[in-house]
């Protein structure tokens, strides 16, 4: 197969090399297998996913069950569907897209994927290369880590800034990057931060992209599910100044993460990607891939088109009391500091001062422990970059949350260090 470059930017093949990466769902699963549940007369409440469909007050929209039965019923979508998605799935995407950019994508920029996990393969696997590096952020989601690996893509970390709402620092972006950099990547609104990037501040990404000659990788899949002072823009926004890939899905938010279709596209108003060669090697990896089911990729253009406006606001205003009671809770446990308040996304990340805590040797420690005494799931940082930080999902109820962080605080103030 022929490699493609654009305009310097290098889209090349790599062999597959493995490495042990710690995974989310891993650590999460070896934690709920720690706790014997028959020993304890409670119920465990995890905040450790994040999936708010175990929780009632998230639900999707009706018109999104409707449009799938729809599909399955017509008896239309019982076959494959093009591996790089359904024609009409590809154009309700791009122009759905679109409504937030100052140009219009085309169905020809957009691919389906089962959900934005295989967006992310996709993206890493298009852009790895011999030699190549990628910078992803820390605190961040190791799934890129994992892909990375598996595509022997060397890995770069550049900080998030908590005392600047954990915005990327841009100097140790330039400091880290080199001649064989293929590109960085953002997530916003954020996880494992619940930041959401300022306007100014992602135009000072792209800037900094464009200095660098390397693509950015935009991970949006919690794109719009943002509450605070700053609204979410897509960062497809800038791409004239340098070519952006976007990933996304419905997963969050129509609160679907088990239907399993996302979307990886080429925002790029400037064509750097219709290089024949680059388009030609990106069908030809999805000719490889299973891509969601084809009813479900059929009711993409109806969910899109008919989901009505109330449905997003009754989500982004259960997702702000969820985190307003979140960051209060953590305000009242000394040993845990918040030094952000979520404006987006369902995580937020805490800081642990273990020199406030008694036989408490790390994050990961804090966790196991605080599973099999309170039966509480919290994901220890070391899992997403930041050893003896916490995250926390707070897309769940307000009374298991209430709950939940009850039993943090009862913990943490059983292992305080008694200081005369």
């Amino acid at each position: 197969m022929e490699n493609g470059t654009v305009n310097g930017y290098e889209m090349d093949e790599k062999q597959d090399h493995s490495r042990s990466v710690i995974s989310i769902k891993g650590i999460l699963s070896l934690l709920m297998e720690s706790i014997d549940e028959n020993n304890h007369s409670r119920s465990v409440i995890s905040l450790g996913m994040g999936d708010p469909t175990a929780h009632s007050c998230f639900h999707t929209a009706h018109v999104a069950p409707e449009a799938v039965v729809d599909a399955l019923q017509s008896g239309k979508f019982n076959g494959y569907a093009p591996t790089v998605g359904l024609p009409q799935t590809r154009r309700a995407i791009a122009e759905y897209l679109s409504r937030d950019l100052p140009y219009n994508l085309s169905s020809d920029d957009v691919f389906i994927t089962s959900g934005c996990t295989q967006a992310i393969d996709v993206a890493l696997a298009m852009l790895a290369r011999p030699g190549a590096n990628i910078l992803l952020p820390r605190p961040g989601f190791p799934m890129y880590e994992l892909c990375a690996a598996f595509r022997n893509l060397e890995v770069r970390h550049f900080d998030l800034l908590p005392e600047k709402g954990w915005e990327v620092d841009l100097d140790t972006i330039e400091a880290l990057a080199d001649q064989n950099t293929v590109a960085f990547v953002i997530i916003n609104p954020g996880n494992p931060c619940g930041n959401v990037y300022s306007y100014q501040h992602l135009k000072k990404i792209a800037e900094t992209a464009k200095k660098l000659k390397v693509l950015v990788i935009a991970d949006e899949v919690y794109g719009h599910l943002a509450f605070g002072r700053n609204p979410f823009v897509p960062m497809g926004v800038f791409g004239s100044i340098v070519p952006v890939l976007t990933l996304g899905s419905l997963s969050k938010r129509w609160i679907v993460p088990g239907w399993r279709l996302g979307w990886f596209v080429t925002s790029d108003p400037s064509g750097k990607f219709r290089n024949p060669k680059v388009v030609e090697r990106i069908k030809k990896y999805f000719d490889i891939l299973g891509g969601p089911a084809t009813f479900i990729q059929a009711a993409v253009p109806g969910i899109l088109e008919l989901t009505d406006e109330v449905f997003f606001k009754r989500t982004i205003s259960t997702l702000k009391q969820s985190s307003d009671i979140c960051f209060d809770r953590l305000k009242e446990i000394p040993c845990i500091s918040c030094p952000y308040k979520p404006e987006g996304s369902m995580a937020v990340m805490m800081k642990l001062n273990l020199s406030l805590l008694e036989d408490i040797s790390d994050d990961i420690d804090f966790c196991f422990k605080l599973a099999r005494e309170e039966l509480v799931i919290i994901l220890p940082g070391t899992a997403v970059g930041l050893k003896n930080w916490l995250r926390i999902i707070f897309a769940v109820d307000p009374v298991s949350l209430e709950e939940a962080l009850g039993r943090v605080k009862s913990f943490c103030l059983r292992h305080s260090k008694q200081f005369e």
